[in-house]
């Protein structure tokens, strides 16, 4: 996603906070976010459960959050600038 998609995103999405979601759904989103198509972490293969660690830190620490779009009925994490 490209900088102006992210921008596109946020002017119709709504921010969800993830505490809002249930914890096996919060699971779902995040393994599905990490496993993207083009998703890459660099050299070192990180395990699925590292990853999902990672980005649940950075949605509690506020560096990341959860929106969805009502237009294409989809579900993101972009990173909270």
């Amino acid at each position: 996603m490209s900088p102006d998609d992210d921008a596109t995103v946020r002017q119709h999405a709504v921010e969800v906070p993830y505490t809002r979601v249930a914890a096996d759904v919060l699971r779902r989103v995040a393994e599905e976010f990490v496993t993207r198509d083009g998703t890459d972490y660099g050299a070192v293969e990180t395990s699925l459960e590292a990853k999902v660690a990672n980005l649940s830190r950075q949605l509690e620490r506020g560096e990341a959050t959860i929106v969805y779009d009502p237009e294409s009925d989809s579900i993101n994490i972009v990173p909270r600038r």
